[in-house]
């Protein structure tokens, strides 16, 4: 284990990396937690409205973010200064993405049900830098044996197959199974070789004059959301917290309910 540490986090200067990881994933967590207490009305925790003006806390993120980029930048890969700008920087990100469906809609929509769509960039992103400090992508790591190219080669190509496969899952309109698949195996294979949902930019150009395809494709389709359909929203609440179903949309003039 410690020869693995040294070898895939500490020679290579992935140690930022893990903190800002560590900090991100925090972020988001502790950010979910206090929105719920506020949105429930327990707890001290309020919303920031100096003046009347509601802050997001993209705000802050952002500001966090660009200290920690910048800081990072100048600080290289090692040193005091480098970890404190990978934890800034880590921190607010979560906050930023926190908040990813608010940038993508400009309305505050994080109650709402295109507010999962923050949850699952999170999720992803999590789990990107998850596997680049895993060392199966061999960035910055020195010496490395015949072996321990071989495989990592075979790592980042089955990761590059995974990432074009996950795009042509996203064209035929299946967007998680396109998210997830760039990191799991075999997920993003499935969402490519099988039917594309109805309404897909696929489904659009080459369904046209197949109506047996856009009839089976329609009815798969409705069976898969049928089946999976509560399962995951009950893990997506149970991250994110449960939707507003009869909340309208808000404008970001207004003072959010979270």
């Amino acid at each position: 284990m410690g020869h693995w540490w040294y070898r895939n986090i500490v020679e290579p200067g992935k140690l930022p990396l893990l903190l800002a990881l560590l900090s991100f994933v925090m972020s988001f967590l502790v950010t979910r937690v206090i929105t719920r207490m506020i949105r429930a009305g327990k707890g001290p925790f309020k919303n920031i409205t100096p003046g009347g003006m509601h802050v997001h806390h993209v705000v802050p993120g952002v500001i966090l973010v660009v200290i920690g980029g910048f800081g990072a930048v100048g600080s290289g890969r090692y040193g005091f200064g480098a970890m404190l700008s990978a934890v800034l920087f880590g921190l607010g990100a979560g906050l930023v993405l926190d908040e990813f469906a608010l940038i993508l809609h400009l309305d505050d929509v994080y109650w709402s049900e295109q507010g999962r769509k923050s949850v699952e960039i999170v999720v992803l992103t999590a789990a990107l830098v998850a596997l680049v400090l895993g060392g199966f992508v061999p960035f910055g790591v020195n010496d490395l044996t015949a072996e321990e190219r071989q495989s990592r080669g075979l790592v980042a190509m089955n990761t590059a197959t995974n990432f074009f496969l996950a795009l042509i899952a996203l064209w035929k309109g299946k967007a998680r199974t396109a998210l997830f698949g760039v990191v799991v195996p075999f997920v993003a294979l499935i969402g490519a070789i099988r039917l594309a949902r109805p309404g897909s930019p696929y489904a659009k150009k080459f369904y046209a004059k197949r109506p047996r395809a856009r009839a089976k494709a329609g009815l798969r389709a409705f069976h898969h959301d049928r089946r999976w359909a509560a399962p995951r929203r009950k893990f997506e609440n149970f991250i994110g917290g449960t939707p507003d179903p009869e909340r309208a949309a808000v404008s970001l003039r207004k003072p959010p309910e979270h």
